[in-house]
């Protein structure tokens, strides 16, 4: 007979769902409900390391950090409708909170979703603010710091260099949030983390071990600034950007647009004749001498003037004809394609052969040749396919975001170009409907960054911004949060007057975004330290009767909901006929559920919804008498607050 559910009160148990996955692909290493690890070892054969003297990276407080990962949360989001901009509409998220709580609350709805991770963190350097986590409870650190319980105390504060744990506490606060990023990240998915040299050797060992050395792409030199003269030995010009591939083999190569100095450079000849006449091309060199060695790419090649050339080696028989393949040695050269393609390029007229008195070519004697051999590149297949891009930026300094936030009459320090964000997004090919997430928002620089790519190439990239409301001096943006709302509300009203007057051609822009805010949730909380006073007891599961809050609103309850059930925060909301019950669908997973918070259901009024055994229909359990319950659990799957 099928029974109700209680609904999902929490965010899920990471370490319970990591056993889960080990359960199914070694069930064998599991005794009486935990690992074995003798039996481990020995299924993991040769792979299994007890050398104590093993390479390993660890700080103080790092079983903190990770308990504080495996710490479910009994936080929610709620909806903020009058910060927001088209609420009903939009498909942008700016939700303000600790990230590292609201990281667990997206790890069920938007596990293996995210395209691309930017984060710009604290760079410590002694002025930054570094989280305070709390692994026993922190929801309530949260709410301390933001003023919604007595503080006792807890302010927000810089991690001074002072400090015992400088290096110990700013690892503690990176790695549970670095750990639920991965977890986000779709498989072809990417993370780009903006850091300065006091933490870069740390940051890179952290990624390593949670996202694994094989699926480092890049370490990028980026010029901040030019000029100054701070510090003794050499002036700060430079910060990093860290790259990581979520699985390397699943992603796609970067590519660059080509930038007017590089087509002036190498991409300066123009075709005066055949099909391509009047393109532009350029010219690359058939041999190079860092190819691969492999033996169908060294053969014979016939000038114009009846010689026969090679790239240089050892190899050089006595019989020379055109294509006639040579068994190259370990030294011997090659030329970067097999004949078959070289003979194919040649009868569209896309070799060049000149002659040179510096040629690394050998003729059929064996002495250098006077001539070298080219393959067109034409700009057109070349700027389709785009340019590998270098790991040095020098194009997209600090200055350029001063200009922006003072266009924008937004009072922000140290925000990165709005180029640089829109860069990144090119080259890891962030497209159409794309999510991206960036959970140390500041300023919110890549929501300007993607609303703006977004009108250049008619794309709907969607971003989901967290970013805690950490105090500022300033009485007009009193938090930082309130300055990336505001950032991103002037930012569409200046998008939306440059398109005034103009005919809408296409699909319509999303220039909007909902607001979230974290907080304590509907669900009332069992105490269990009071499980041993009977009285205390009693007073709790009287209590527990209508397990919701008091003063609670119906949408805070629904986005709740939603959002533990795995449910992402654009859900789409109906009203249906029947008085207060309400459809809500996810249109990414194209599944939703059906909710009614009446203090009374009943059959009649349901039937109209005509529910199947595979609608989910979620009400207050006090709600249903025994009959009713009965009733829809046998219709549908049902679930109770």
């Amino acid at each position: 007979m099928a029974k109700k559910q209680p609904v999902t009160k929490q965010t899920p148990s990471i370490t319970e769902e990591q056993l889960t996955q080990l359960r199914e692909i070694m069930p064998n290493i599991f005794s009486e409900g935990k690992i074995d690890f003798e039996k481990l070892h020995a299924t993991l054969g040769d792979f299994g390391n007890e050398n104590p003297e093993r390479y390993s990276f660890s700080w103080a407080g790092k079983r903190d950090a990770i308990r504080i990962l495996q710490t479910p949360s009994r936080a929610t989001l709620i909806p903020a409708l009058k910060e927001s901009v088209d609420f009903d509409k939009t498909q942008n998220i700016f939700i303000e909170g600790d990230n590292l709580e609201v990281l667990k609350l997206l790890y069920k709805p938007y596990f293996g979703q995210v395209k691309m991770i930017y984060i710009d963190p604290p760079y410590n350097t002694g002025n930054d603010f570094v989280y305070p986590d709390n692994f026993a409870d922190p929801l309530d650190t949260y709410l301390k710091l933001t003023g919604q319980k007595d503080s006792a105390g807890n302010l927000l504060t810089s991690n001074a260099e002072t400090s015992g744990r400088y290096h110990s506490a700013w690892l503690s606060m990176m790695y549970p949030r670095l750990f639920l990023a991965r977890q986000l990240l779709r498989e072809d998915g990417v993370i780009f983390i903006s850091i300065g040299d006091n933490e870069m050797h740390n940051l890179q060992m952290v990624m390593n071990e949670i996202f694994g050395e094989e699926n480092f792409i890049s370490s990028i030199s980026r010029v901040m600034k030019t000029g100054g003269a701070k510090a003794n030995f050499f002036t700060p010009n430079v910060d990093f950007i860290l790259v990581y591939a979520k699985n390397i083999l699943s992603t796609a190569y970067f590519r660059a647009t080509f930038t007017k100095e590089q087509v002036e450079r190498y991409y300066n000849k123009q075709e005066i004749d055949g099909e391509r006449k009047g393109e532009i091309y350029g010219e690359e060199r058939l041999y190079k001498a860092s190819l691969d060695h492999r033996p169908n790419q060294r053969y014979w090649i016939q000038c114009p003037d009846g010689s026969f050339v090679i790239p240089p080696g050892v190899n050089f028989p006595k019989k020379v004809a055109h294509g006639m393949k040579v068994l190259p040695n370990a030294e011997d050269g090659v030329w970067k394609w097999i004949f078959e393609r070289y003979d194919e390029e040649f009868k569209k007229n896309n070799i060049v052969f000149k002659q040179t008195t510096t040629s690394a070519l050998v003729d059929e004697n064996g002495k250098q040749s006077k001539w070298n051999i080219y393959n067109k590149l034409w700009l057109k297949d070349q700027e389709e396919k785009g340019v590998i891009p270098s790991n040095f930026i020098d194009e997209f300094e600090n200055r350029q975001s001063s200009a922006e936030l003072k266009e924008l009459n937004i009072p922000f320090d140290f925000a990165k170009p709005v180029n640089l964000l829109k860069y990144l997004l090119q080259i890891s090919v962030v497209s159409d409907d794309d999510i991206v997430l960036d959970f140390f928002s500041g300023s919110a620089t890549i929501a300007q960054a993607i609303l703006e790519l977004n009108r250049d190439d008619g794309s709907n990239r969607k971003f989901i911004l967290v970013q805690l409301p950490e105090p500022t001096e300033n009485k007009e943006f009193p938090t930082i949060a309130e300055i990336g709302k505001e950032r991103i509300r002037r930012v569409i009203q200046k998008m939306k007057k440059e398109r005034e007057g103009q005919l809408k051609l296409g699909k319509p822009e999303d220039l909007g975004f909902k607001v979230f805010k974290l907080r304590e949730s509907n669900y009332k909380q069992w105490d269990e330290s009071e499980q041993k006073d009977p009285k205390a007891y009693a007073k709790q599961m009287e209590m527990l009767a209508d397990p919701l809050v008091k003063g609670w609103k119906e949408e805070d309850v629904l986005y709740e909901v939603a959002l533990k059930e795995g449910y992402g925060l654009n859900v789409i909301v109906e009203d249906l006929d029947v008085k207060g019950i309400r459809k809500v669908t996810d249109p990414d997973k194209e599944q939703g559920f059906y909710l009614c918070l009446a203090d009374k259901v009943k059959l009649m009024d349901l039937k109209t919804l005509n529910l199947k055994k595979d609608d989910l229909f979620i009400c207050r359990d006090i709600a249903l008498d025994d009959e009713t319950a009965a009733n829809l659990s046998l219709q549908c799957r049902l679930k109770t607050i």
